[in-house]
């Protein structure tokens, strides 16, 4: 049987760059991804990065394409009640912003890096699983043989297996469930602005971003059963125009999809030799823009561990790693809860609850430290790098 350090499974932004920070560190690892290379380097997901990511990025030798085509944005707009208000990030931050970047555009650029430093990712791998988890040489074990590793990561997402050989009596599920969904468009037209535009409408919620200055990216509540293709184009963008108060540049649709909210955490996010990152963990509504952000912290956090393990013998870090994360992750669901409660229009709202959304609007607008608070956690809670 096959022997590494650190068995990784998913090839997703946190496996990816556990093995590029391990790698650095001369920690031996296998990724194992049950996607080809070319579906994961093309799959659209989240596309905004908070300081602290970029930083990592930079840091650890990835800012070249991301300081090409990233796209930094230094505040966004919050629009309700008929007017648009910019909550100015560098002001509140000290010079703090986020840059959009799409998902796919950082896992090409860490598959590129680990592959090039002669790191291994196995593309196309079928059912792997954790197993033996309890001992001290637990088996990364898939359809044709099985890894035995010092510890493995569990960077598979949500309905991934990791989390699942876990014994149910030690892990605890804490979830809620929104009553509404994203409708997300994807449109071959130049974005009207340069900024993100968070908009509250009687309604319901909308949402402008772009992925390129030639892509527009945007977003409008709907049903959690509604059909991605159930709206002509043109009704698409005339609910975006009217929910956001302006008139965006239209294009052919490229892409459309419905994405259900959901806040989700699994406690503990360690259990005997098997450690898990990323969605596999926690998954956030994703109006804070936080998904992709909270699985590259936990990995930051868990490379320093186990550099720490393997370099000194202290398992220090590693013994503290799901606490660690774990508070990190309750303060990024916070956020996240706060953003979608005030922006959403929620089914059994009535009249009292929408006043209250307008009235913390209303404050949050005309507070320097409201807006600042909003600035602060936009942009991202302080991540450790030392030693990346």
């Amino acid at each position: 049987m096959e022997r590494t350090q650190v068995g990784i499974i998913g090839a997703g932004p946190a496996g990816l760059m556990l093995s590029h920070l391990l790698g650095r560190a001369g920690i031996g690892n296998i990724v194992l991804e049950r996607h080809p290379r070319e579906y994961i380097e093309s799959r659209i997901r989240a596309g905004v990065l908070e300081q602290g990511s970029v930083d990592l990025l930079r840091r650890t030798g990835l800012g070249g394409r991301i300081s090409g085509i990233g796209l930094p944005h230094s505040g966004l707009e919050i629009a309700f009640g008929g007017g648009r208000h910019r909550v100015d990030f560098a002001a509140a931050t000290g010079g703090g912003g986020v840059t959009v970047y799409a998902q796919h555009e950082v896992v090409k650029d860490l598959v590129a890096a680990v592959l090039a430093a002669d790191g291994d990712i196995r593309f196309g791998i079928r059912d792997a699983r954790p197993e033996d988890i309890d001992g001290d040489n637990p088996v990364l074990r898939h359809a044709d043989g099985g890894i035995r590793c010092d510890f493995i990561a569990g960077c598979d997402g949500f309905h991934g297996t990791s989390r699942a050989c876990i014994p149910s009596g030690r892990l605890h599920l804490i979830e809620r469930l929104y009553p509404f969904a994203w409708l997300g468009i994807l449109a071959q037209a130049p974005p009207f602005q340069n900024e993100l535009i968070y908009a509250r409408h009687e309604r319901g919620f909308a949402l402008f971003s772009m992925r390129s200055p030639e892509i527009t990216r945007a977003y409008l509540q709907c049903a959690p059963e509604e059909d991605a293709g159930a709206r002509d184009d043109e009704a698409i963008w005339d609910e975006l125009d009217l929910r956001l108060g302006v008139h965006l540049e239209r294009g052919p649709l490229l892409q459309r999809d419905v994405t259900a909210m959901r806040s989700f955490v699994a406690e503990p996010m360690r259990h005997g030799r098997l450690f898990l990152a990323g969605d596999a963990a926690h998954i956030v509504p994703p109006t804070g823009a936080k998904g992709m952000n909270l699985a590259l912290a936990d990995v930051t956090v868990l490379a320093a561990a186990l550099r720490r393990h393997y370099a000194e013998g202290d398992p220090t870090g590693l013994d503290a790693y799901s606490d660690t994360c774990l508070s990190r992750v309750w303060k990024v669901q916070r956020f996240s809860w706060w953003m979608t409660r005030m922006l959403h229009r929620f089914p059994d709202d009535g009249g009292f609850d929408g006043r209250l959304q307008l009235a913390e609007l209303d404050y949050l607008v005309s507070s320097e430290a409201a807006m600042r608070s909003l600035a602060e956690n936009y942009v991202g809670l302080p991540l450790d790098l030392e030693g990346a």
